[in-house]
């Protein structure tokens, strides 16, 4: 290859070293083909315990990513073409370049649809929706976190948790895009994360479908479900992702240096009980952008509360807790609007899915209203209760 065509192959080479500098955690692996006549040489790229190898003409090589211009331009001189292929998660680019022309393009990655479309046709389960989280693309995803089987098929005891989370990432995309205006990297919490369904699929939306950089925690007082995470994301290639077992009681969200930062948003799906007051005031405790809960369960209340005007009614057991469930749900976006929070509540899927169907959606916009919290403690003191969530951020109050 001449000189001219391997000036053009290091510039271009050297925007892929840029990338892969900023966004190493996205890496899958550099491949290349150099060929003299009928025979083809083959080059590998990939990280090897965080440190990037590459190998050429029987030689292994280490070296830092603004140094692979510099090697692969120096190996090309004795060929006729290279082709070079750089993989990161959800695209390839690949430079072709020979004496007469030198050019890269970009390639969205897919998996092949055939046999995923036979195996829906004969399950015949998943509805007509246009889904964003979708087979034939997300299936090495989708395989990982048990919802997909190995035949492309999705399972049938977990359609419903496909659909559930499916439109969870529907319903908070406006969120993720007003989140990301003013950031170059999304920071996601998501807390008491069991066995982090929600964050791999969010990570992989984000990163893979939205094209945005993101960067999640995982937190979960169980230390086998944090293991069997991080075996996931092991698994998949996520390297931007961090599992912790601890107590969101007390933690504070902090960065690589150790160093207190806030979250853009905090998520907490299906956390039993109390376990959700715990996420939300997680997220006001480090003053989170956003954030997103689903409650599970509503015990706490339950067994507290008493209102003498409601006696009669609540007499009916089935009566009691259903009111306790809006009352908890009512107090926490008070509480989060005293917080300074811009609150909405919807009802993410059908209740035939999940009676647990409701979705809190928070989006900071300003200061602590103290008036708001004083109701908030009024009505707690009205129903004879000492909600979680007002223990939890008494202090954040003064």
């Amino acid at each position: 290859m001449d000189k001219q065509a391997q000036q053009k192959l290091n510039m271009m080479l050297q925007g892929i070293a840029f990338r892969m500098t900023d966004e190493i955690d996205y890496f899958e692996e550099l491949t290349g083909e150099f060929k003299s006549g009928v025979i083809t040489f083959p080059l590998t790229c990939h990280l090897d315990n965080g440190k990037l190898k590459i190998n050429f003409e029987g030689r292994s090589i280490e070296t830092p990513p603004d140094k692979i211009p510099e090697l692969i331009t120096g190996f090309s001189g004795p060929y006729e073409k290279v082709n070079i292929y750089y993989k990161s998660r959800g695209e390839m680019l690949i430079i072709e370049a020979d004496n007469k022309n030198v050019t890269m393009k970009t390639k969205a990655l897919e998996e092949d649809r055939e046999s995923i479309i036979k195996g829906h046709a004969e399950g015949g389960a998943i509805s007509n929706r246009d889904y964003l989280i979708k087979p034939g693309k997300a299936d090495k995803l989708l395989k990982a976190i048990g919802i997909m089987a190995q035949n492309g098929k999705i399972k049938n005891d977990m359609i419903r948790k496909y659909n559930q989370i499916d439109h969870f990432v529907e319903l908070i995309e406006p969120m993720l895009k007003d989140l990301m205006k003013d950031r170059s990297e999304l920071k996601v919490v998501d807390c008491a994360c069991g066995k982090s369904y929600l964050s791999f699929v969010l990570n992989y939306y984000l990163r893979e479908v939205m094209k945005i950089n993101c960067r999640f925690t995982g937190i979960d007082i169980s230390e086998g479900v944090i293991e069997s995470s991080k075996e996931i994301a092991e698994s998949l290639g996520y390297r931007n992702m961090n599992f912790i077992t601890g107590d969101i009681r007390t933690l504070l969200y902090e960065n690589e240096k150790g160093e207190n930062v806030q979250p853009d948003l905090v998520i907490s799906l299906h956390a039993c009980d109390v376990a959700t007051d715990y996420a939300l005031a997680y997220g006001i405790r480090n003053r989170a952008r956003g954030i997103i809960a689903v409650p599970c369960c509503h015990s706490e209340l339950l067994n507290q509360y008493s209102y003498e005007p409601f006696e009669d009614m609540i007499k009916h057991g089935v009566f009691k807790a259903r009111l306790a469930d809006v009352l908890t749900d009512g107090l926490r976006c008070m509480i989060l609007e005293a917080f300074g929070y811009a609150v909405s509540a919807v009802e993410y899927v059908s209740p035939l899915d999940t009676p647990k169907n409701l979705l809190i959606r928070a989006t900071f916009t300003g200061r602590f209203n103290r008036k708001k919290y004083d109701k908030c403690l009024s009505m707690a003191e009205k129903l004879n209760a000492d909600p979680m969530l007002i223990n939890e951020t008494r202090a954040l109050s003064k």
